[in-house]
Order: C-alpha cells, then structure tokens, then sequence
C-alpha cells in the first residue's frame, strides 16, 4: 500500500474514514462488517485510532492490516506518544513498518482514566511534534505522516495564533498533512487555514467532520476535547435530544451541508469520524462527493 501524500499528486480532493478499536471481542466482529461497508463506497483511505496509552494498540495494528489486505484500501494507524517510552516508540514504529502499513498519524494523546497524572520524563517524547521528528529520522520517507489541527486552538492552548505555530512545527518536522479536530462552525476551518498559509504551512488541512447523532453525548464529548457546541447547533437538536430518528436525520442534513460549504470554499477532501458506524456517514458522502 502507498502512502496518503502520494494520492495528494492526483486526487485534489480526499474522503476518508476514521474507527476506533473495539474492547470486545463481539464489537471487532461488528466492526469488521462495518468496514467492508465502509470500503464499498470506496474511501481513499481509512484510519485507526489508539486507545488512550495504548491498550488497544495491537487491535488498531490489526484493524489497520486488515483493511488493506482484505479491502486494499489504504489505512492509516494513529500512534500516540503518552506512556511509551522512546524505545516502547521505537518498537512500536518497527511493528507498523513490519505489517506493511505505510502512514501514522502521530499524536500527544491524552492520559488514561487510570493514570489522569501522569506526565513525560526525559525518556518520552512530550509533543506529537518530536513523535514526527523520530519517525521521519528513523524511516526517512517510508512513512507518510499526519497530524492533528485545532481550528478552535487546542484545550491547553487556545491562543490561536500561538496554536497555529505550534502546528507549523509539526509540519517543520516532518509531517505530510493535517486533519483538523471536529468542528461546528466552518468559519473556525477557513480561518484556521488562513492562520496557517500566513506562517508559511502550505501541507493539505484536511476537516474533519462528525456527524451528529446523540446531542447529549456530542455535548460530553465535546466538554472534554474543546470543541464548541455552536449556537446553531443548539438551536437544532435540543429540542430533538430525546428523538434519535430526528436527531440522525437532523445530523445528516447538517453535515451534509456543513461538508458542501467546506468543499465549495477550497476544503481539500472531507475526514469524517464516522463511530464505527456506516450509517449515515454513507449518505452524507454519497451527497457531498
């Protein structure tokens, strides 16, 4: 399988997908039918992510794996540095390379429940920005290599000016492309990318998109990243939070204009955090590609 950078020279504009490892081992089966779902509305790539410290780390490798060997889809697997060590990293890394998969999204990640405290010594890396450093030092151009953006600015720094220059040191080290936390109001993406082009980080910031399908549980999830739960949004799925029908239509009809708007103004593609679910990101991608 090739890179993601590599499909940037003939595809102006990407779709792909993000799932999460399973715990179970009846939710891995589930998310296996979901992928060939996923994979028949023919994604450009898929990408994995990693349970906080890494519990699920094998599980992502193996999702990873399975979508390119059984889907030939490119995948994609997230890498955090929190817990590990720079030899655990090390390992880590030549374990990707060894199972044939080609792109990393290299992360911070946040502490687990378990170890909320725990902080990095001299023997970890502290910032996503040294995780990319290491890699492309290491394995020169085999990987390609993503990262994370924070159109709102990231919870521990939402200056964002001072945030978007942080970003431009992960593109300094090494990193190929970005995929922007979720967001509500596209104005924060448009702005952010502006933010960006004027510092001099010309890489492709690509959104990435959740679908709203639980307002109650958007609005936990959204306290503990930073996102904003936008007035408009408010005003749309509150008075549906009790109706799940309404709400998944309401979301559906909201991202896809969310996604049109976003592409229309110069978007590079769409990355959509789709829960492990097909439905409805299948419609929403069906309509807006």
């Amino acid at each position: 399988m090739k890179r993601i950078r590599d499909l940037f020279n003939h595809h102006e504009k990407t779709y792909s997908f993000e799932l999460f490892p399973p715990k179970t081992d009846k939710g891995f089966e589930n998310l296996l039918k979901t992928i060939a779902q996923l994979c028949e509305l023919t994604p450009d790539y898929i990408s994995c992510t990693y349970g906080a410290g890494g519990g699920n780390r094998e599980k992502t490798f193996d999702v990873v794996q399975h979508i390119e060997a059984r889907h030939h889809v490119i995948g994609m697997a997230h890498l955090t540095c929190v817990l590990n060590t720079k030899d655990d990293i090390r390992a880590i890394v030549e374990n990707i390379k060894s199972r044939g998969i080609r792109n990393i999204l290299a992360l911070r990640g946040d502490p687990p429940k378990d170890h909320p405290d725990w902080q990095p010594t001299d023997d970890n890396f502290r910032y996503s920005s040294e995780l990319a450093a290491f890699i492309r030092a290491q394995h020169g151009e085999y990987f390609g290599i993503a990262v994370a953006g924070f159109p709102e600015g990231h919870l521990l720094c939402p200056d964002r000016e001072r945030d978007a220059e942080f970003l431009k040191v992960k593109v300094d080290a090494g990193a190929d492309f970005v995929i922007t936390q979720l967001f509500f109001d596209n104005k924060d993406y448009f702005e952010y990318v502006e933010r960006l082009r004027k510092i001099g980080v010309e890489v492709r910031v690509i959104p990435g998109i959740l679908p709203i399908t639980d307002y109650k549980a958007l609005q936990r999830f959204c306290a503990v990243c930073g996102a904003t739960v936008t007035d408009e949004v408010k005003k749309i799925f509150e008075p549906l939070q009790d109706d799940q029908e309404a709400t998944v239509k309401a979301g559906t009809e909201f991202a896809i204009r969310q996604c049109q708007e976003l592409l229309g103004g110069g978007a590079p593609g769409i990355h959509f955090y789709c829960l492990n679910k097909a439905h409805p990101t299948a419609e929403i991608l069906e309509a807006v590609r």
